[in-house]
């Protein structure tokens, strides 16, 4: 018994050590352990946890009892790893998943979903919003085939998620056989770690190997798993010869690379040659917002914030520019073509006319990962690590400037920005603005909350009109640009967070792909708040046509009652068409102890213009 104890003991101090350190290190993970910490209540937001801090845990070397399934020691691998959620939705091809979850519900928790689709957003949203581990799970053949969009968002995006699909009987595979679908051929190209597992004494092996991949690589994982061997028992697995009780390990904490001190000089030395420097920080840089600011002020550089990367600083913060690309800022803008010098940080922003221009600026680039450095622009050094810890390695070789005058110069004509946003956002008129409304939720919603895009002219003007804050975090579809995750998102940000404020901002094209999820959040009292911008057209396609000279076609949507179809879900449903009634609304929504969705009949023909385009 009191081995028992301590086994048990050990599996919990490991799991809550997995949960707090896949949270630390990279990127999305180390922003995300600062908001846990303060969740939970564990003190200062900067208090983190590590392997070399005292934290090690033993491996238990128990072994599997006799009865246990594949399924059962899949499941239990995962609450080892963090796991908390598994969105999905049940089928017959993953009955022995289902009930080992059942079985553990009260560790981890089945998120039954209305479309697969939804269920691999929803991991993915929980991955990009948290840092943490996101799982879906998938039945035979369409099942598996529904996920794929939301983890290639997931892998185009760098979010740690597992996927997890039935197969059809081990014995029958080839036959073409009722769902035969290859799942491990269908994710070779999403899926980094990829296999079929073949008995419980598998799962045990590979489930650890595919959680280390997706946290450690921030890729997506995928098992596939056969219905039969599903349920096959740990007793009536019988090893290959070369099988010796193979085991790997369910301990893990992030590596965090820095470059050589050579390196970091070589860079310093660019950076203090410079007059007129300019930042570029994404994602990758969420988890270094004092570095960026102490990089920053001294270089006297202005930063330019990549759309996944919009909450490193807040928009009021005197170093940034705000967005980049189509979806950005004229200052940022003008700080690209106009520096001679352009800092890197975590970033692959895509739209390559809104870097300098070659030769124009000498380039130095931070990233995790070696084969993005100058995957964008020809930089003269890349750094290849962590980008907190190269920064706390590079700003006390880096020289204070005490010429200010391009920070200056873009902080005036950040001013001269703000004073246009304001202007547009102002404007009364019906059908309204979606500026006005995405300004609206900007200045309603709470200083923390977390905020979930969609794809489509509404990103364009939520990237440019949120003025986000502090204390707040934003995620979206990023390098796949797909349409409809803006819902599934919310509600995976809720389960991770249940007492902060989710607030979803869509268009009414991707809302409408997997608005039934709506009935999800209802399902599971999730308060999350929907602000639907309705113009009923695919208006990011009109104006990309109208710019081609092409006559507008197929682009007209058919208009539903969002409001009616909230309440019909068991939503609360309020209705904007005019300027007087936007606030209102959104108040009312906002207020509102469940599930609420705002409809705001919006122009549709308000066009998500580029930056240098943009006038009042």
């Amino acid at each position: 018994m009191a081995s028992d104890n301590k086994n048990e003991h050990n599996q919990v101090a490991r799991r809550d050590f997995v949960q707090a350190t896949t949270l630390a290190g990279a990127a999305l993970a180390g922003f995300a352990s600062q908001t846990l910490a303060q969740e939970r209540g564990h003190g200062s937001a900067d208090s983190g946890v590590s392997e070399s801090h005292g934290h090690i845990t033993a491996q238990s070397p128990s072994e599997p009892k006799a009865d246990q399934t594949t399924a059962d020691i899949l499941v239990a691998t995962l609450i080892e790893w963090g796991g908390t959620h598994v969105f999905g939705m049940v089928g017959d091809g993953i009955n022995p998943i289902i009930e080992a979850i059942r079985k553990r519900k009260d560790e981890i928790q089945f998120v039954g979903v209305r479309h697969e689709e939804a269920a691999a957003f929803m991991a993915g949203g929980f991955a990009k919003h948290t840092g943490r581990l996101g799982i879906c799970v998938g039945t035979t053949g369409p099942g598996a085939i529904h996920l794929l969009n939301g983890l290639y968002d997931a892998s185009f995006d760098g979010a740690p998620v597992l996927a997890i699909t039935g197969t059809t009987f081990h014995d029958l595979s080839g036959t073409r056989f009722m769902q035969g679908v290859d799942t491990v051929a269908l994710m070779q190209q999403v899926a980094q770690y990829n296999v079929q597992v073949t008995g419980p004494a598998h799962a045990l092996i590979v489930t650890n190997r595919a959680c280390r991949t997706a946290l450690g690589n921030r890729c997506v994982a995928h098992l596939a798993i056969a219905k039969d061997v599903q349920a096959m028992k740990y007793a009536e697995d019988k090893p290959s010869m070369e099988n010796h009780g193979a085991r790997t390990s369910s301990s893990w904490s992030p590596v965090e690379t820095v470059p050589g001190p050579d390196q970091l000089r070589a860079a310093a030395a660019v950076l203090n040659a410079g007059s007129k420097i300019a930042i570029l920080a994404g994602q990758g840089a969420l988890n270094a917002r004092a570095e960026l600011e102490q990089t920053a002020e001294k270089l006297g550089a202005p930063v330019a914030k990549a759309l996944l990367g919009k909450a490193v600083l807040p928009d009021d913060s005197p170093y940034t520019t705000g967005g980049i690309g189509h979806l950005g800022t004229q200052p940022s803008h003008w700080a690209m073509q106009n520096c001679d010098t352009v800092l890197i940080l975590g970033s692959t922003m895509p739209w390559i006319d809104s870097y300098p221009k070659p030769g124009q600026a000498r380039g130095i680039q931070v990233d995790i990962n070696a084969d993005r450095i100058g995957l964008r622009y020809p930089t003269e050094i890349g750094l290849v690590g962590d980008v907190k810890a190269t920064l706390q390695g590079l700003i006390p070789l880096i020289q204070r400037k005490s010429d200010r005058a391009f920070l200056t110069e873009a902080q005036s004509r950040m001013r001269d920005w703000f004073s246009l946003l304001d202007r547009i956002e102002q404007t009364d008129r019906s059908p309204l603005r979606p500026q006005m409304v995405v300004r609206a939720v900007s200045d309603l919603i709470a200083p923390d909350a977390l905020i979930s895009l969609d794809c489509g002219a509404n990103t364009f003007f939520a990237a440019r009109h949120l003025r986000i804050k502090a204390g707040q975090r934003l995620t979206s579809p990023g390098m796949l640009a797909t349409m409809a995750p803006g819902l599934p998102f919310a509600i995976a940000a809720q389960f991770a967070y249940p007492n902060r404020q989710s607030v979803a901002i869509v268009g009414d094209g991707g809302f409408a792909m997997l608005m039934a999820e709506l009935s999800t959040a209802v399902q599971h009292q999730l308060p999350i708040k929907v602000i639907v911008l309705k113009n009923n057209s695919l208006s990011e396609v009109r104006f990309e046509q109208k710019d081609l000279g092409y006559p507008t076609y197929g682009c007209d949507l058919p208009p539903i009652d969002f409001m009616a179809f909230a309440k019909a879900c068991g939503a609360d449903g309020f209705h904007c068409a005019s300027p007087n009634e936007v606030r209102p609304a959104i108040e009312a929504a906002l207020r509102s102890p469940r599930a609420a969705l705002v409809e705001a009949v919006v122009d549709p023909d308000e066009a998500p213009l580029k930056p240098e385009e943009l006038k009042s």
